[in-house]
């Protein structure tokens, strides 16, 4: 005790005698009010006590932190959602992210599974408050196992606006203007119904006076929920319906050229899918055959290329044509693709060369920065250069260049013919270098983020 007093000042001295709780402020004082010591006189614990008085402990979302242990980023005040950026945009693909939605009756019979395994809580021996503990519980575990899918798929359905400018179409058209929405704002409905009548029954459940009135409310609010899934329900099944459309889309990936093809329908698009790629549409003779996108996919020289079958497009403006036009239109308004032009000059197709043309000249003039082929098919069928005309057309007015498009198709197309093979080494050798420039049209493009400033 000497050898301790010897290496302290008398301040010091008097601090260490004082009580414990009052050891610590005085010595904060002393040291800062007192005339500096040399610090070869301390002793270890004194210098042990004025390094635990330097430590900094900011408050961080109603915790104490040491300041080592948090960034700067994290103590600095939150943004408010006025000054965050808009929502980003999802890129394609998000239609293969949907989760697997349970049908109903699968979803209810699995909840009401769950909540009769719920037991009460141990240690009650009064055997009406057990009962009624044990309902409550019940009816708790049923309303969550009930709510919590349904709050999933509505998190986990992706919000339109934020979906590729194709995959919007493409929910648009498949299945109609506004009933997406309308479907998971029902299942949004389901799911607080569900929450209101269960924590309604779990209270009433909760309150009963005896072990047969919780038995009662028990039943009375597994029923009821029952009754609201049977006829809200069906939400759910409309919610299954609707991933699974969604999820057999076609998955398009931008950073691969793709080749489009186009024309009236029944002109034989499909069959020239199946010579050029693995896709394998449906062909028959009766128009609007392709009553969807259907992708396949050519390997030219190593490299993988998409090649896409369109609906039929008719000749009718914008505002009269179907969701499979519409359909077409999407693939060529939202993704970076060449254009295959497929013309029949029979007229087997039942759309006449003339309403062929028209529609032709109209769409390479909204499109006319693509790149693009211009394909006549079934040429085993033109005899001579001749035509031979199925559809009925007045020909009497018709104008040189029309008449020109009738005998030879558009200047500088192939023609070509499944049944004989005839022309098709041309056609792929073309579909080859169209393809191989959009590769590097793509390769060329100068993607920049919009949220890095431009120097």
């Amino acid at each position: 005790m000497k050898l301790a007093s010897s290496l302290l000042f008398p301040n010091q001295w008097r601090l260490l005698a004082s009580p414990p709780q009052l050891y610590l402020p005085a010595f904060i004082f002393s040291t800062a009010s007192s005339t500096p010591k040399s610090p070869t006189f301390w002793s270890p614990t004194l210098r042990q006590c004025r390094n635990l008085q330097t430590a900094v402990s900011p408050v961080v979302t109603s915790s104490y932190l040491p300041t080592s242990y948090i960034t700067q980023k994290q103590i600095e005040t939150p943004a408010s959602p006025e000054k965050e950026g808009p929502p980003m945009q999802e890129s394609l693909g998000a239609f293969q992210k949907l989760p697997m939605v349970m049908p109903s009756i699968d979803l209810y019979s699995s909840a009401l599974r769950k909540s009769k395994r719920v037991q009460p809580t141990k240690g009650i021996a009064n055997i009406a408050k057990r009962e009624r503990n044990r309902g409550a519980k019940q009816l708790d575990a049923l309303m969550k196992e009930l709510a919590l899918p349904l709050k999933g798929y509505m998190e986990s359905f992706p919000r339109r606006r934020l979906l590729h400018p194709y995959e919007r179409s493409l929910i648009e058209l498949t299945l109609g203007d506004g009933n997406y929405e309308e479907v998971l704002g029902k299942v949004d409905a389901l799911r607080k119904k569900v929450q209101s009548v269960g924590k309604e029954h779990a209270s009433l459940c909760a309150k009963a006076l005896s072990k047969r009135e919780a038995e009662d409310r028990l039943s009375e609010g597994v029923e009821k929920l029952e009754l609201v899934f049977q006829q809200q329900g069906i939400a759910v099944d409309e919610l299954l319906s609707i991933a699974k459309v969604l999820r057999a889309m076609p998955v398009v990936d931008l950073e691969m050229p793709t080749l489009c093809l186009v024309g009236a329908p029944n002109v034989g698009k499909s069959s020239l899918v199946r010579i050029l790629s693995t896709g394998k549409p449906e062909i028959c003779n009766y128009p609007f055959t392709t009553r969807g996108i259907l992708m396949g996919h050519v390997i030219l020289n190593y490299q993988r290329f998409q090649v896409t079958d369109t609906p039929g497009l008719l000749r009718r403006c914008d505002e009269d044509r179907n969701n499979l036009e519409k359909l077409t239109l999407a693939v060529l308004t939202h993704l970076p693709t060449a254009v295959l032009y497929v013309h029949d000059l029979t007229g087997e197709c039942g759309t006449s060369p003339s309403d062929q043309f028209r529609i032709y000249k109209e769409i390479k003039e909204r499109f006319e920065d693509y790149l693009w082929i211009d394909v006549v098919s079934k040429c085993d069928l033109l005899g001579g250069g001749s035509p031979v005309i199925y559809a009925k057309e007045d020909i009497s007015n018709d104008e040189a260049e029309i008449i020109r498009y009738r005998e030879t198709g558009p200047d500088g197309s192939i023609h070509v013919s499944v049944k004989t093979e005839q022309g098709l080494s041309e056609l792929k050798s073309r579909v080859k270098e169209v393809l191989s420039t959009e590769m590097e049209k793509i390769k060329s493009e100068v993607r920049v983020d919009p949220t890095v400033p431009s120097s």
